[in-house]
């Protein structure tokens, strides 16, 4: 590192800590909290996973650092201050930095035989053509046990880094692994989703055995991480909302060896979008209930309509959160969630993107979502996510984030 670096992520750093200082930051969590523990004050709004190509203006986010590890500190910061200062809807500026400790090994064995395509080359959405890898018995042995490594001496390295350039401004937090409870998306990754789903009706006794070799891959790396004191120890999002909570960590938190009882979990299935509810419960509830019964709190859901599968998603334990997608029935939803559940809708992001880009169109969605479930009892928080594009125009998100406040908040 050079002291041109240092000065530039100590001063990004700076404005952060004045930010994460504010008193609305634990106004903000107090609303979570209450959110999560389903006696919300007024739905919340989040954004998230944002086309960041598209969103500099006046250079607010040009990388200036040389350093490849300032560059990813100096991404973070800036990528903050801008949400913060354009679309920060809910969101909570934390006074820490989070250090991701050296864990390695911790996967199913194999990887990604796949062919890609992109039409603009700096954006990250992009398209994939995956080769199916599992059509023989023999392929069932890929799947193997982790070798789970944590390099203590790299880990020290990395927090040394972040002392030089945050300390005396932000705190620093060790930060180990984050788990998720997700088979379907590394399978449809290894057998397409077309061979995935051919494989579930021709094949199912194959599919039930590569579910039990993952369920216990991921078991023996579960119980490494957890015996190990490797896994996180907070978490200020569950995929994209706030989780805040007074529930978690559970009693008897030790925090250098947080248990998966400590933390949320989010899990999904979301080429299940098209299956019925049986071979839901069959292939995806069976094989996780046991997974999310060790966690704390559960998040369920992404792009995967659940509205007509709540029956069965209310076999899965300890679920707080459960996704409403853009292609689910909202009123529908609504009448199976009531308020046993957090209703986390996520907006369709395509309204940011057409030529007609209509903010009354905007406004009366999200108030369409806020009126039904008024009338359902069902505590909403609002995600907008999974934004590939704004049409180069970011102000069309800034706009949105002004309408989605509005709306919760009148």
């Amino acid at each position: 590192m050079n002291k041109h670096d240092i000065d530039i992520i100590r001063g990004l750093a700076e404005r952060v800590a004045e930010i994460a200082a504010l008193p609305v930051q634990e106004e903000k969590r107090r609303l979570w909290r209450a959110l999560n523990a389903k006696r919300p004050e007024r739905p919340m709004v989040m954004i998230d996973q944002v086309c960041w190509n598209e969103m500099d203006v006046g250079g607010e986010l040009t990388l200036l650092c040389e350093d490849a590890e300032c560059l990813d500190y100096e991404q973070f910061l800036r990528r903050t201050l801008y949400q913060w200062d354009h679309f920060r809807c809910d969101m909570v500026v934390e006074p820490f930095i989070r250090v991701k400790k050296a864990i390695t090994g911790w996967h199913f064995g194999l990887g990604v035989n796949e062919e890609t395509k992109t039409g603009d080359p700096t954006n990250d959405v992009i398209s994939h053509r995956y080769i199916n890898q599992f059509e023989t018995d023999a392929d069932l042995d890929k799947i193997k046990m982790p070798e789970i490594v944590h390099d203590e001496a790299e880990t020290s390295r990395r927090l040394a880094v972040a002392d030089t350039l945050f300390g005396g401004i932000l705190a620093i937090e060790p930060h180990g692994e984050d788990p998720r409870v997700c088979f379907w998306d590394p399978i449809s990754t290894w057998m397409s989703v077309e061979g995935a789903c051919w494989a579930l009706a021709d094949r199912p006794d194959y599919i039930h055995e590569l579910l039990r070799r993952m369920k216990a891959s991921y078991l023996a790396g579960l119980d490494y991480l957890e015996d190990n004191g490797l896994l996180c120890k907070s978490q200020s999002l569950i995929h994209c909302t706030g989780a805040y909570t007074d529930e978690l960590p559970a009693a008897g938190f030790n925090p250098d060896k947080p248990r998966t009882r400590d933390l949320w979990v989010m899990g999904l299935a979301q080429m299940f979008s098209t299956v019925s509810p049986a071979m839901f419960e069959e292939f995806e509830v069976n094989y996780i209930k046991g997974i999310c019964a060790r966690y704390g709190l559960v998040y369920y859901g992404c792009c995967d309509p659940l509205d007509n599968k709540m029956a069965e998603v209310r076999k899965i334990p300890n679920v707080r959160k459960v996704s409403v997608s853009t292609w689910a029935d909202q009123e529908r939803a609504a009448r199976n969630m009531g308020d046993e559940f957090v209703f986390s809708r996520k907006p369709n992001p395509a309204y940011l993107v057409g030529g007609s880009y209509n903010t009354d169109l905007v406004r009366a969605d999200l108030q369409n979502t806020v009126d039904i479930c008024a009338r359902g009892g069902c505590p909403l928080e609002i995600i907008l996510k999974d934004i590939s594009t704004v049409l180069r125009e970011p102000r069309r998100l800034w706009e949105w984030n002004d309408i989605a406040m509005e709306v919760v908040c009148s």
